[in-house]
């Protein structure tokens, strides 16, 4: 979740980051870019980016959004 609870973000093996409004379970959109699924994602406490996180045993990929 987000610092403000507006905004939900699910990491997906399909490769990309989905983001969700928890008040009514709509899809907000999603993000793609990663080459490999999406182990994890993360808001910082200001809420002005999002960190996610993928990888396999050759490679590991952090991202900001």
């Amino acid at each position: 979740f987000s610092p403000n609870g507006q905004l939900l973000a699910s990491a997906l093996w399909n490769k990309t980051i989905r983001l969700w409004d928890p008040s009514t379970g709509a899809s907000r959109g999603a993000i793609e870019g990663h080459c490999h699924w999406v182990e994890a994602v993360a808001f910082p406490p200001d809420g002005k980016l999002l960190a996610s996180v993928s990888g396999d045993m050759i490679c590991t990929t952090v991202r900001l959004w």
